[in-house]
């Protein structure tokens, strides 16, 4: 498990995994999605999952270049597996924030 919280640790990484499992996405629309990163932080990111084998980076040779993320086998794969976490979160949703609303009082 530790390996595969290396891969998607940290607060945008499982943001990321979440909208590339969609469909592949550039760079602004990454960013319109994911309201509050830096362009830095998004851009370190996708490196990091990149330099994992979960992104691809593909540059289109066009004049701007047109560079599109997206998952790579092993970061289907990967979402799949996070597919279940995601769905107890969503389950317990109200419940969670109830007790950390509870906690903080």
């Amino acid at each position: 498990m530790s390996v595969a919280i290396d891969v998607v640790g940290g607060k945008w990484k499982l943001h990321l995994m979440w909208a590339l499992s969609a469909s592949p996405q550039r760079f602004g629309e990454i960013r319109r999605l994911l309201t509050g990163v830096s362009e830095k932080v998004l851009a370190e990111n996708l490196r990091q999952l990149e330099a994992s084998g979960v992104v691809h980076r593909e540059v289109y040779p066009e004049v701007p270049p047109r560079v599109e993320y997206s998952l790579t086998p092993l970061g289907e794969e990967l979402a799949v597996a996070l597919r279940p976490l995601e769905e107890w979160g969503d389950k317990h949703r109200h419940e969670l924030l109830g007790n950390l609303l509870a906690s903080a009082s």
